[in-house]
């Protein structure tokens, strides 16, 4: 009886031996996620590399050109956000710089897209101000700008602060209380 089993289990043909397909099974399983993420690869987007990188090229020289304006302005922004009021005090040393009726702020997050805002300031005597919702706390971009879009002035801000912060060229900065039109 013994030589009985023996004999039945060595004739089974290897197709129904449970070790041949537990080794085979981790090649499948490798061979079958290298198609699925190749797959993944061939359909996805993944947004590091621009159709328009010419025309985006070009952009960037825009936006050089206007940080230069500003520059040879001789601009420097106070910026102060409290509460619900945003206000900004422009100088410029240039004697021939018109001061333009409204400003466009912009107040990114350099990681949280979604908490950006977009403000145009309106000027009242010295400063632009406009209402705001104030940004969580943290590290933050300001981005300003005229109208025409002609120069620009960024710099970082970190909030909460109850201070003006200086943003712009210049080779002395004065203290916030210096700034005038």
């Amino acid at each position: 009886m013994k030589d009985e089993k023996l004999n039945s289990h060595a004739a089974r043909p290897w197709y129904r031996e449970p070790w041949p397909w537990i080794l085979a099974a981790g090649p499948f399983i490798v061979i079958v996620a290298g198609v699925y993420t190749a797959w993944l690869a061939i359909i996805s987007n993944d947004g590091l590399v621009t159709d328009d990188y010419y025309r985006k090229g070009l952009a960037a020289n825009q936006t050089i050109a206007q940080s230069e304006r500003a520059v040879k302005s001789g601009l420097r922004a106070g910026v102060r956000i409290s509460m619900e009021t945003l206000s900004v005090r422009l100088q410029a040393s240039d004697p021939g710089f018109v001061m333009p009726p409204t400003l466009h702020l912009m107040i990114s997050h350099p990681t949280r897209a979604g908490l950006d805002q977009s403000r145009v300031l309106l000027r009242n005597g010295e400063t632009y101000s406009g209402e705001v919702r104030l940004p969580a706390a943290g590290h933050w971009l300001l981005l300003v700008e005229d109208d025409s879009k002609t120069w620009r002035l960024m710099g970082n801000v970190v909030l909460p602060s109850n201070e003006e912060t200086i943003i712009g060229h210049s080779s002395s900065v004065p203290a916030p209380a210096d700034i005038r039109n």
